[in-house]
């Protein structure tokens, strides 16, 4: 069995799970056809090479031993690691009702006896084709989490703002019983919710002093520049209404669309709430660090003013409460 990670560069990658005999002809083809293709026996460890290779693309034989390919097939699409690669089930003879199992686990595909060897590689080409343009898109991704880091870095005074908020949300998310999808929405809106301030100057940034309406008007700015930079990045769709829609307000005064009440998303919600906090706790050019009970007290006094939800104000006190310090830059919470 080769070790993928030592594949040729270019070379697709295969993970080829099972014994029987349709497997191997399956692999020995697929590595004729230059794809360079490891081979695993049982479901266990097809799942933990899933998830340590992120391969192109996995065969597996529906009867695998310990865990049969349709359970690794559905641990692993819900699986944020594995998700997004591509799996082919493999079946003597599938009847409807494996067809059924294998929409339900989200297989891919699923192929029967007698094998179409020129359908296998068709296929086997166009779900590669799709894995890599996915890759391309989570590339893109990667780089606005490192221009985020970059924003911060022009700023002594927000080092760890980015990581904060984002650990802060997706704490604040699993506290309302949010989604794992809808949590990693909160938790990449946080990090990237200011995207849109690269747009503005330094000398506006790090101002000691009040800023004049022009300067404050491209401040705002921000929110709607930030999204326009990830408009077209299919990996951050979910994120867009966070980075444009964290400044606005209950009572329909905030910006940039004037939003109102249940209009404007939850996570948005989210990482407005948790803004206000790290913005009041930090110190600024223009403001010394306060603490958080005054940080809290001026969120409730949002609430009050119709400004925030009250029960998030809440659920976000009481977590900052147990937790008593933000996580560290960087941590998983």
């Amino acid at each position: 069995m080769i070790s993928l990670a030592e594949a040729p560069i270019g070379a697709p990658t295969i993970l080829a799970a099972g014994d029987s005999e349709v497997v191997a002809l399956m692999s020995d083809l697929l590595q004729r056809e230059r794809h360079a293709v490891a081979r695993v026996y049982d479901g266990w460890t097809a799942l933990d090479r899933l998830r340590q290779s992120s391969p192109d693309l996995a065969l597996l034989d529906v009867g695998l031993p310990g865990l049969d390919g349709m359970d690794v097939c559905r641990l692993a699409k819900r699986d944020q690691v594995t998700r997004l690669i591509p799996l082919i089930l493999i079946s003597d003879v599938a009847s409807r009702e494996e067809r059924l199992d294998s929409i339900d686990a989200g297989a891919d595909e699923l192929l029967s006896k007698p094998i179409d060897v020129h359908e296998l590689i068709a296929r086997v080409h166009a779900l590669v084709r799709m894995k890599r343009f996915t890759d391309d898109f989570e590339l893109v991704s990667s780089v606005m989490m490192t221009l985020a880091t970059v924003i911060e870095a022009r700023d002594r005074y927000s080092e760890g703002h980015c990581h904060r908020i984002a650990n802060y949300a997706a704490a604040l998310g699993r506290r309302i019983d949010l989604t794992s999808d809808d949590q990693e929405v909160v938790r990449r809106g946080g990090f990237l919710h200011d995207i849109g301030m690269l747009a503005v100057p330094d000398s506006v940034l790090n101002k000691p002093s009040a800023l004049e309406p022009e300067e404050y008007a491209l401040v705002r700015s921000h929110t709607v520049i930030g999204e326009s930079l990830i408009a077209n990045l299919r990996s951050l769709q979910s994120v867009r209404s966070v980075v444009r829609h964290h400044h606005e307000k209950l009572d329909g005064s905030g910006y940039p669309d004037g939003l109102r009440g249940d209009d404007i998303p939850l996570p948005a919600q989210i990482v407005g709430v948790v803004d206000v906090y790290e913005a009041v706790t930090s110190p600024r050019p223009y403001q010394q660090a306060r603490s958080s009970a005054n940080a809290i007290a001026m969120l409730r006094e949002q609430v009050r003013l119709g400004w925030r939800s009250h029960d998030l104000v809440e659920h976000f006190a009481s977590l900052v409460q147990s937790t008593r310090t933000p996580p560290p830059p960087g941590s998983v919470v």
